[in-house]
């Protein structure tokens, strides 16, 4: 053929022309329109990719009404995406212009008395063989609704169009609400609490409250219906309700409103306290880091996130001690001192990072593994209960046992307020009352045998001729 020397190049040739068609088209169709559709807002994002036989075809989404739609790639038109939307009465009358009507006679008749259709007949149901012409093509009309009323008087059709457009506000509305509004306004509230300063954890812990609220069917602008919410949680407690309020007041105070926050009273409980026993028993049923971890925290009696913290240069191994830094919950950075155990169990740790442990949501998945295999093993469901925060409450409240100072056990844990302490006197209270007051008391009589005792648990209490006395409760 003329232009090319063989079959072989003009297929190549066509070929060619072909894929650069589609391409051409393909970035064409990949340009966002103009406006949407529906409402004619300029606001158009793209929401993934609808994949056809002529290739993928981009999707629109409009943040002001929450139409979906595509753009074809043939024609380059928005074509709408009616799978996820509930299909609308088309008007009848629409395409009346596509309908060839030949030989009808326009003349006027007279009006009928019931000017409604019943339901389920057609169009071309009457006697009248204008009518029935008329009605074929009306029948054969695109997206004709068998059920819609034909001949309505004036105001009737004034009711449906109201109804109708309100019907479609409403739809358009409760799409926004979920699928544009909500996702913004959680994204703008956890950037506006990072800029007012509030803790990583305490932004977290937000953020997925009023995302569950809004996923169980809370609308976030309205506080009556988040109240609603929260009160139909029955399997929630007063402390998951108070925190979901809280969530919800800061959600609030970003969008400049305010409510009448419900009250949900917590009732006061004293946590659980293990054995000493117990607690070794955890600690060598785990392994080598969580061991490490969880013996740091019966000796410092420091918070989860501030071992978690903790950094190669914050031991010192001379003093037997680790440097609290970076406090968590408002308390003190301190100097603990720890055990021989704690850093013998710190020298058989690889020292490849900064920090010696990995954060504490890591930690506290491997030690539900951990403890459930060790409270089979054990027979005993007690371990279950141990967290990482018990260790906490455990070394505050034996500490107060050993010394009956309340304020050593403040500067202990931490704690800036002496209220937050006080807890550990009812703690202790409740739990060494049915304890025996027996004590083994022995005497040293030179510094060797003061060392030995204790070592192994007793209890300097004073000197008498020449020889000090120990005692070690039974």
């Amino acid at each position: 053929m003329a232009g090319f020397q063989s079959r072989a190049d003009e297929a190549r040739a066509r070929q060619s022309g072909l894929k650069e068609g589609k391409s051409a088209l393909a970035r064409r169709a990949a340009q966002p329109p103009m406006q949407c559709p529906e409402c004619g807002s300029l606001r158009i994002w793209r929401d993934g990719v609808r994949h056809t036989g002529h290739g993928d075809v981009q999707r629109w989404l409009c943040r002001d009404c929450g139409f979906r739609f595509s753009q074809t790639i043939v024609h380059g038109s928005v074509k709408p995406d009616v799978a996820g939307h509930i299909l609308e009465g088309s008007n009848p009358g629409k395409n009346f212009a596509e309908v060839p009507i030949l030989n009808a006679n326009f003349s006027r008749n007279k009006t009928v008395e019931n000017p409604s259709l019943p339901s389920g007949e057609d169009v071309a149901s009457h006697g009248n063989s204008l009518v029935t012409i008329v009605g074929k093509d009306l029948n054969s009309l695109r997206h004709y609704n068998r059920e819609r009323r034909v001949r309505v008087s004036e105001a009737e059709a004034k009711n449906l169009a109201e109804v109708k457009s309100q019907t479609g506000m409403g739809q358009r509305e409760a799409t926004t609400q979920t699928s544009a509004d909500v996702k913004g306004k959680i994204v703008e509230f956890a950037w506006w609490m990072q800029k007012e300063g509030y803790a990583p954890s305490t932004i977290t812990g937000r953020v997925y409250k009023i995302k569950r609220l809004a996923n169980l069917g809370a609308n976030l602008l309205d506080p009556e219906s988040v109240k609603e919410v929260i009160a139909r949680q029955t399997t929630w407690s007063n402390g998951a309700k108070k925190n979901a309020t809280v969530s919800y007041s800061s959600f609030l105070k970003m969008l400049g409103l305010e409510w009448e926050a419900p009250r949900h009273k917590v009732p006061e409980t004293l946590p659980f306290i293990p054995l000493e026993s117990e607690i070794d028993a955890l600690i060598n049923g785990c392994g080598k880091k969580m061991a490490c971890f969880l013996q740091g925290l019966k000796d410092t009696g420091a918070d989860p996130g501030e071992l978690a913290r903790l950094e190669w240069t914050d031991v010192n191994y001379e003093a037997k001690s680790v440097t609290i830094r970076h406090p968590v919950k408002g308390h003190s950075p301190r100097v603990m001192p720890v055990s021989d155990a704690f850093l013998k169990r710190l020298n058989s740790m690889p020292k490849n990072e900064a920090r010696i442990f990995r954060t504490v949501r890591g930690l506290q998945s491997n030690l539900n593994i951990q403890r459930r295999h060790i409270a089979r093993n054990l027979s005993n469901p007690r371990m279950l209960k141990i967290t990482f925060i018990t260790f906490r409450h455990w070394k505050g409240t034996t500490e107060y046992h050993k010394t009956k100072d309340i304020l050593h056990v403040k500067q202990l844990l931490g704690h800036k307020q002496i209220q937050s302490t006080m807890i550990y006197i009812n703690l202790e209270a409740a739990i060494f009352t049915a304890e025996s007051d027996e004590f083994t008391v022995r005497v040293a009589k030179t510094l060797n045998e003061a060392c030995q005792l204790l070592e192994v648990g007793f209890e300097y209490v004073c000197d008498m001729e020449g020889a000090k006395l120990f005692r070690k409760r039974k």
